[in-house]
């Protein structure tokens, strides 16, 4: 795994030191001497990580901090604080800045490897999502672009804390309780199962439970879809810095050593929250991104991209099978009428009321689509052109016999519809072409006076 490394400090045999460490590890690594330089590299995208010196001259590390954290643009940007205070305070002065992560000078290379490759790996993910959601944008999508994705809370989390030993955990209860509601898991396998079950913002796991490898517990949270994306903080002992690697490596998030400090941890978690619930954010306007694009926005039902996707996979299925298919094509008779007369308003009224009817005459593995205007489409599987005609006609009489409202209720007009049928021909027949069949028997159907299903005589 590389990264780009911003290292930000006034003395440059420090620079050099940690520009020495970090490439040996195979990371790009960047170079500021001052606040300001600092920004202006992050501002411009140059970096993925920033390893910042907190004692500069004029602006010192937590106001770049700071300013990093308050730009939108730059706010997700991963940033360690370096510093040779060693005062638990400075630690948490430097979470609450904004800080992602904390090192204390002269610095362990174990924690430089494995702050730097935890906050590497967070980056990577982060910015996949950011990038399917800038895609919403590029799509016409706006209201889910990321400019609407705030800065997530970091209050009231649900923390799971997997340890055997009561004055260990006690403490994390304490230091934690009263900010978060804290669920204390003494068996691991116990917890994996809670975990799995329940909705947690972290799981806190002592690596040194009895009788357990705590990073077996790491490995299958990592395994399993309902737990994959939580936090893991381990909870680690002097001398166990071989595990923590190969916890990094297994995906776990942070560490914190004994003897723990309550300030500390309040701060590591608090910053760990924080970051699941913006990529909670990231995911789920990725979610509304994917379903807008196969989604007609008006009506609710799929939209023609989503059925030229499926279509061909339902026709295999029916060939493979050797099972019927049929389609559905429908217009509203005379909707150009009813905008003109009533009012593009009462027409978008008018096509949201026609697909809830239509949503309520299909099954479950029916697929309804509206193609565009006030033409749908129903595909129907292991259904016959007999079959078929019949639920067309169904839905005829019933959007006949009763009038839509328009106007928020005050008004309901009358409103018919015509269909044509069409199924599979063959093992040589296409998606296109039962449209065209389709499209024609609708055509016939509107010639002949409308408000009728035509079936397909082919």
């Amino acid at each position: 795994m590389t990264a780009r490394v911003l290292v930000v400090d006034d003395i440059e045999a420090n620079v050099k030191l940690l520009q020495a460490r970090l490439m040996a590890e195979y990371f790009e690594v960047l170079t500021a001497s001052n606040g300001p330089e600092a920004l202006e590299i992050c501002q411009r995208g140059k970096c993925d990580i920033v390893l910042l010196d907190v004692m500069m001259p004029g602006m010192d590390g937590y106001e770049v901090c700071k300013r990093l954290k308050a730009n939108r643009k730059t706010a997700h940007l991963p940033v360690i604080m370096v510093t040779a205070l060693d005062q638990p305070s400075d630690k948490v002065k430097g979470l609450e800045a904004g800080a992602d992560d904390f090192l204390s000078k002269p610095i362990n290379d174990l924690a430089l490897q494995t702050r730097v490759k935890s906050l590497a790996r967070l980056k990577m993910a982060t910015d996949e999502l950011h990038l399917r959601v800038s895609t919403g944008h590029e799509l016409g999508l706006d209201n889910i672009s990321e400019s609407n994705i705030g800065l997530p809370s970091d209050h009231a989390g649900r923390v799971l804390v997997v340890d055997d030993r009561a004055p260990s955990y006690e403490a994390m209860v304490s230091a934690l309780g009263s900010i978060h509601t804290v669920t204390v898991v003494t068996n691991p396998q116990e917890a994996l199962f809670r975990a799995a079950d329940e909705s947690f913002d972290l799981v806190i796991i002592s690596l040194a439970i009895e009788n357990f490898d705590a990073l077996r517990l790491c490995s299958q949270l990592r395994s399993l879809d309902r737990t994959r994306l939580v936090p893991l903080l381990l909870v680690a002992n002097e001398g166990d810095e071989a595990s923590l690697i190969r916890g990094i490596d297994l995906g776990v998030n942070d560490y914190i050593n004994r003897p723990v400090e309550k300030n500390e941890l309040i701060a590591r978690s608090k910053t760990q929250i924080r970051r699941k619930r913006l990529n909670d954010q990231l995911r789920e306007s990725v979610q509304t991104t994917m379903e807008m694009a196969v989604k007609d926005s008006l009506t609710g039902l799929n939209n023609r991209r989503y059925f030229d996707s499926h279509s061909e996979n339902l026709i295999n299925k029916a060939i493979v099978g050797e099972k019927p298919l049929s389609l559905v094509v429908f217009d509203i008779d005379f909707f150009k009428n009813v905008n003109d007369t009533y009012g593009h308003l009462a027409g978008d009224d008018i096509l949201k009321n026609f697909a809830s009817r239509l949503n309520k005459n299909v099954r479950s593995e029916d697929l309804a689509c509206r193609f565009g205007g006030e033409e749908f489409v129903i595909a129907m599987p292991e259904t016959d052109v007999a079959l078929a005609y019949v639920v067309a006609d169904r839905m005829r009489r019933e959007i006949a016999a009763h009038p839509f409202l328009i106007d928020g209720g005050k008004q309901q007009i009358s409103v018919t519809v015509s269909a044509g049928v069409s199924s599979l021909q063959g093992r040589d027949d296409t998606i296109e072409g039962m449209i065209k069949r389709a499209d024609e028997a609708l055509y016939q159907a509107k010639r002949s006076g409308r408000n009728q299903v035509i079936a397909d005589a082919a």
